[in-house]
């Protein structure tokens, strides 16, 4: 059974402690940890922590995946993991740590919920109140890549109909459940045709179950461009993982400081809970950082274990320090805030007021409605029937430094026949045979797109279907002719739907 991210019932006051697997993290990490900890137990949450390392010291201990196997042990135990920042190498080295928790736990739901604080927080949009709800296990973080040509890399981007499914219902269950009025569904799909155009097309699907809710759907671009103009527009929003990465950053920073957001990571067995900001390694031990991303992460868990009564001593502290302008450094504003504070002294004002509210600042949302504390089941997926599947060409990938396409098109067609023909070759996706332009770059990397020398062209294709021997054998003519083979893409119609996009110019 998955629990949603809801308000959960009050718990009784000697509620038996809630195990959870707590990791320090690094950079920052264990600073703002160690306060939201206290903060946490002065509060009376009910917690049995376990603790675990993860990160930096784990891949120098020879884990690459930056976890050890005792820690799986606890995670697997609790179910529910605290987690403070870890440091991910850049541009090289192992793969992010936070990736791997995400997709081995299955926590495909990753909810950032981001408000406006003011007056207490200098920000341009006192009405700011947006939810990003990101698909967390899909897309380009998959983090396939490949080198392919001297000149060429690429990064596979996958998205599957159940990922879309499962996420799209959370984000509609996630409003009704919060009282929210809206979900804002946000892709390229002008572009990514089949990948973010699945996303797009299973929104609207799921959505037809919610008609109590509005739903529209915009192009992140703009809509991107629209959260850091006009946020209050938007409620609840929607998007693929790549995209909700980067604004729910946007929207946090508008708010007053990415430092005051945290996020929880759900899934049906499993939940994490960590600030959206990284271990700024720069300002480690300077008892600078504001604990208030991990503070508020802490306080979604807190919700989740069912201990509201708890989470809500906490965050009206919380808001009652900023609101008395003890700010740390990265929401400091000279004129509205009333003295800096480093990581220690804001935990220890937010202790102190405990059990105070705050004189402005209330929760901005109706209250959940009565269902929204009630355990969730796992999601169903839609019926699936399996389409026909038809086999109708290749893509077949060349290594061909300084080739010419003019050149390089009448040579690969005369290796296609009989069983197949050379339709089109494009270079970094736009096409420079036949008919191409002289104007354009070429790189290394051509790709080749071969169909059945029956194939007939017009507005949308006519495609004969070709056996998998031909394409092996074709990939064998072209190998003894010297053409380097890098990678090849079958080419299928699903109920005879082309199952590819066509290339820019074909």
């Amino acid at each position: 059974m998955e629990t949603m991210l809801s308000p959960a019932p009050q718990q009784p006051a000697l509620a038996a402690p809630a195990p959870i697997t707590v990791a320090m993290g690094d950079g920052i990490g264990p600073e703002i940890m160690t306060q939201t900890l206290r903060i946490l137990s002065a509060a009376g949450a009910a917690l049995a922590p376990e603790f675990i390392e993860v990160g930096e010291q784990q891949y120098h201990a020879g884990h690459s995946s930056g976890i050890a196997p005792e820690a799986w042990d606890s995670l697997r135990h609790t179910g529910v993991l605290l987690k403070a920042p870890i440091t991910t190498p850049l541009g090289g080295g192992y793969k992010s740590l936070n990736v791997t928790l995400r997709k081995t736990l299955g926590l495909y739901a990753n909810v950032r919920p981001n408000r406006s604080l003011h007056p207490a927080v200098a920000t341009r949009f006192p009405n700011l109140d947006v939810v990003i709800i990101r698909e967390n296990e899909e897309d380009l973080y998959a983090g396939i890549e490949h080198q392919q040509t001297p000149d060429v890399v690429q990064c596979l981007k996958l998205v599957s109909r159940p990922g879309c499914e499962k996420i799209a219902r959370y984000a509609f269950e996630y409003c009704r459940q919060h009282g929210r009025r809206k979900v804002t569904c946000m892709t390229k799909d002008n572009i990514m045709k089949l990948t973010d155009g699945l996303f797009h097309r299973v929104f609207t699907e799921i959505g037809r179950e919610y008609p109590d809710i509005e739903q529209e759907h915009q192009i992140i671009d703009i809509g991107t461009a629209r959260l850091a103009d006009t946020p209050e527009r938007y409620d609840v929003v929607l998007t693929l993982n790549l995209y909700g990465d980067i604004i729910s950053d946007v929207v946090a920073q508008i708010a007053g400081s990415v430092g005051l957001a945290g996020s929880a990571n759900i899934g049906a067995g499993g939940s994490l809970f960590e600030a959206i900001h990284g271990s700024a390694p720069d300002i480690a031990g300077q008892d600078v950082a504001n604990p208030s991303g991990l503070l508020q992460a802490s306080i979604l868990m807190l919700r989740h274990l069912g201990q509201g009564k708890v989470a809500d001593v906490v965050e009206n502290a919380w808001l009652r320090t900023l609101e008395d302008g003890l700010h740390t450094a990265d929401i400091y504003r000279a004129g509205n805030s009333r003295e800096r504070v480093g990581t220690t002294a804001f935990a220890d004002a937010v202790i102190a007021r405990l059990g105070l509210q705050p004189a402005h600042l209330g929760t901005s949302r109706p209250a959940a409605p009565a269902h929204a504390s009630r355990p969730q089941p796992a999601v169903a997926l839609l019926p699936r029937v399996r389409p026909q599947q038809e086999l109708v060409g290749c893509d077949i990938f060349l290594l061909a430094d300084g080739a010419v396409p003019n050149e390089l098109g009448p040579r690969l067609q005369a290796l296609a026949q009989p069983e197949m023909k050379l339709k089109i070759i494009t270079n970094r996706g736009v096409k420079v045979y036949p008919e191409g332009h002289a104007e354009t770059f070429c790189t290394d990397h051509w790709r080749c797109r071969f169909v059945a020398a029956t194939s007939t062209a017009g507005a949308e294709p006519l495609y004969v279907p070709v056996t998998y021997p031909q394409v092996l054998e074709l990939l064998g003519r072209l190998t003894a002719a010297g053409h380097t083979v890098i990678k090849t893409e079958n080419l299928y119609l699903f109920d005879g739907q082309r199952g590819f996009s066509l290339g820019q110019g074909e």
